[in-house]
């Protein structure tokens, strides 16, 4: 298998690996489950991997982890709007 379209299915993957979550949180409007904190961090390190791939200009890194940083801050908005008052 060609390591480039190797990349692109890890990526696609990889970005669209939390869209069932959000959908799931979305619909149910509860994100009592949701760790901010890991979303931060997970946050964090994908915008490293898109910083990384503008270095190296290898754009399926960009795209995919770009895609994933817009899917995952959307899920910790969610956690903030959806979590439940103490």
């Amino acid at each position: 298998m060609d390591e480039n379209v190797l990349g692109i299915i890890a990526g696609i993957l990889t970005s669209v690996s939390m869209i069932p979550q959000l959908i799931k949180v979305i619909k149910s409007k509860n994100a009592e489950d949701l760790s901010w904190v890991m979303l931060m961090v997970l946050i964090s390190g994908l915008s490293l991997w898109v910083w990384y791939g503008c270095i190296q200009k290898e754009l399926p890194i960009i795209v995919s982890n770009a895609f994933a940083v817009l899917v995952n801050i959307a899920l910790l908005i969610c956690c903030v709007m959806y979590k439940k008052k103490s």
